[in-house]
């Protein structure tokens, strides 16, 4: 009984942050949408495209996270075995793809205006594409590994490996020449004007609230899966011993 109340306290409460954080994004985003495109100076050299940058690298950042997060639970869940840890590894490495979908897409389309191409082999570009490949290939691990625990244990070592080029994504630029520009006085570039640096911050952070959203919602579809899993395995189960019978 302690445990199914402990269990209805953390659902109650995954509950209301699922609302209170829906309803943060949903009153954030269009506030992001109007300041991207009525209120932030259009840049001088690149012109209107370069307003992608509000929703391309927030994207990245809430990708960052979603690898982040995976490995993190990943190694947890090698040490202590609890399905919940694998259920946020999953999660947090499924809306992470979708992130860097939205980086990969957006990437190109900003940078066709600028550069010419579409795409250029240099290394960010193609390690944040690696990256990607990466972690699609641990969905796609889910689905065809033997059983639950074998697909949790070998994708728990492909969500910690592949983290691994997280560094390498971000240190591109200051460790071989490219046409990615350095914005951001992190990465080394010459910083933004003001209200681009306020535009990027709000942007940023609602992404990574909708990104917390989809979390929570996945980790809960998750544990209903499960529970289908186990009811069906259950009725299965009646099934066989009332045929015996």
């Amino acid at each position: 009984m302690a445990k199914r109340a402990v269990a209805n306290t953390a659902s109650g409460t995954a509950v209301l942050a699922e609302r209170i954080l829906f309803i943060l994004v949903a009153v954030l985003v269009p506030y992001c949408l109007h300041v991207v495109f009525r209120i932030v100076p259009t840049e001088g050299k690149m012109g209107v495209v370069q307003r992608i940058f509000y929703f391309h690298v927030p994207s990245a950042f809430a990708g960052f996270l979603g690898v982040g997060l995976c490995a993190l639970f990943s190694a947890l869940y090698l040490w202590t075995r609890d399905r919940r840890l694998d259920l946020l590894a999953h999660a947090s490495a499924e809306i992470g793809v979708l992130f860097f979908t939205i980086v990969l897409l957006t990437g190109p389309i900003w940078a066709r205006p600028v550069w010419g191409v579409w795409w250029t082999g240099e290394v960010r570009l193609t390690s944040t594409l690696v990256l990607w490949l990466l972690y699609a290939g641990y969905l796609i691990l889910r689905r065809s590994a033997e059983s639950q625990d074998q697909a949790a244990r070998f994708c728990a070592v492909l969500g910690i490996v592949g983290a691994l080029d997280v560094p390498i994504i971000y240190y591109s630029v200051e460790w071989w020449r490219g046409l990615h520009p350095r914005v951001l006085k992190i990465s080394g570039g010459q910083g933004l004007d003001p209200a681009m640096g306020k535009a990027l911050a709000l942007c940023s952070i609602t992404f990574l609230l909708f990104f917390l959203l989809l979390l929570l919602l996945r980790v809960r579809l998750g544990r209903l899966q499960d529970d289908v899993e186990a009811l069906t395995l259950d009725a299965g189960r009646r099934a066989t011993r009332a045929e015996t019978a």
